[in-house]
């Protein structure tokens, strides 16, 4: 992906899933992102791992937005905000 030319919207997505520490346990958020403009195509929160909320995240993406041309999943990290 390093050497592409991103040069229009609907060209790049990706998807990002981060866990968000509250009170009790983490809520999850999954995006679906373009590349090109950096915009949220779709977003959803969940208080589980269950892969439902990403599927339909990236339907609701792919219905309001096309399909894109090439799609990459970023991975896993251990980025989170801090406990309050």
């Amino acid at each position: 992906m390093r050497n592409l030319d991103i040069d229009h919207a609907n060209h790049v997505w990706s998807t990002d899933i981060i866990y968000i520490p509250m009170a009790r346990g983490f809520v999850y958020l999954v995006a679906v992102m373009d590349w090109f403009s950096r915009r949220a195509l779709a977003w959803r929160l969940s208080i589980t791992l269950e892969g439902d909320f990403c599927v339909d995240a990236l339907q609701e993406a792919m219905d309001r937005h096309g399909n894109a041309i090439t799609a990459a999943a970023t991975h896993p990290t251990q980025r989170a905000a801090p406990r309050p």
